[in-house]
């Protein structure tokens, strides 16, 4: 009979993997109900944790490691950041984990950060947000390091590790075909940048909603921008002269720089352009015309980048895991829909 694993155990006591972990290893954050339920099967079952994993959960630091490459300047800049690393903070504090920051601007910054992040003892694993090509050689060293590692969006190669992202391409594909059902023709796109892996899939979804709804994917429609304000304002003025009448931006910021592009070329939202963003962060509900946009829970994603890595921490590192979050397009005033 072939052993029992963390998701036998779960299933069998209806709660999830990493929650039977954490009872294995008797943290203290657990509902005293679901503590026993989880102890009920595993007496039932005689499970039996892995000996070496629990040796190696004793000997932990409770650090881990958020590692923002390719990403100083924007850090302090798009307020997206502050919420994923909110709910990071509060996942590390839930679990008791100290939380420390890395920012690798460079590849020197890397050469003299790596050695100490590798070195045995410091963390006990690792969270590196990225999506952009340049990324994959640090997270190519922290698997040749055998540190558990969970990365925080698709990587560009994902077959080797374990990764946690938002479902860019639904959500994408749902924007656009809402503008499509609205009546919209001429739909245009602010793609975010060609090398990242969120842009890509955002922009898989526009061609994907415009083709199957019969429409045109015209390229002079799409500009790419670089997931700035100013990056979607100058994006937008590339678009003036193709006439869009609908705007699909792939991040509220530059959706906010697109539509001021829009203003002060004398058009109206939504009547002559109207417009979808993507992310909905706090900005996108405070304009004076409120932002259309695809919600993705910013703060749930850190949460569970974080749920994943302490389960890998504890359980082991292989397979890797890949966790979809799913996404929910609101309906504000930009896109027109409560025009007609």
């Amino acid at each position: 009979m072939p052993s029992l694993t963390l998701e036998d155990i779960a299933a069998q006591a209806g709660v999830s993997r990493s929650t039977v972990s954490r009872v294995v290893n008797n943290h203290p954050n657990v509902n005293e109900d679901v503590r026993k339920r989880v102890l009920g099967v595993i007496h039932n079952t005689g499970y039996h944790p892995h000996a070496a994993a629990r040796a190696l959960a004793s000997q932990r630091s409770r650090t881990i490691g958020l590692i923002l490459p390719h990403s100083v300047s924007l850090f302090f800049t798009d307020p997206y950041f502050p919420h994923l690393t909110k709910g990071i903070a509060q996942a590390c504090n839930q679990h008791d984990y100290t939380l420390a920051l890395f920012l690798v601007d460079s590849k020197e910054d890397e050469e003299k950060i790596f050695p100490r992040m590798a070195r045995k003892g410091l963390l006990d694993g690792v969270v590196v947000k990225t999506g952009h090509h340049g990324d994959q050689g640090i997270i190519g060293r922290m698997i040749d390091a055998n540190i558990p590692l969970v990365v925080n969006g698709r990587p560009f190669r994902a077959d080797n590790v374990s990764f946690v992202d938002i479902d860019n391409v639904s959500g994408a594909y749902n924007a656009v075909t809402h503008l499509i059902l609205l009546g919209r023709k001429r739909i245009g796109t602010i793609s975010g940048p060609a090398n990242s892996t969120a842009a890509i899939d955002r922009i898989e979804g526009y061609r994907k909603a415009m083709i199957e709804r019969g429409l045109t994917v015209n390229e002079n429609l799409i500009a790419e921008g670089d997931f700035t304000e100013i990056g979607g304002y100058y994006a937008l003025q590339k678009l003036l002269p193709s006439q869009p009448d609908a705007i699909f931006a792939a991040s509220d910021i530059m959706a906010r720089g697109g539509m001021r592009a829009v203003r002060e070329a004398g058009l109206r939202i939504p009547e002559d352009v109207a417009f979808v963003g993507f992310d909905d962060l706090p900005l996108a509900s405070q304009a004076d015309i409120q932002l259309t946009t695809v919600h993705q829970p910013v703060v749930q994603f850190g949460i569970q980048t974080v749920e994943l890595l302490i389960d890998l921490i504890e359980n082991g590192i292989n397979p890797p895991r890949h966790i979809i979050m799913a996404t929910e397009l609101i309906i504000r005033d930009s896109c027109g829909a409560s025009h007609r």
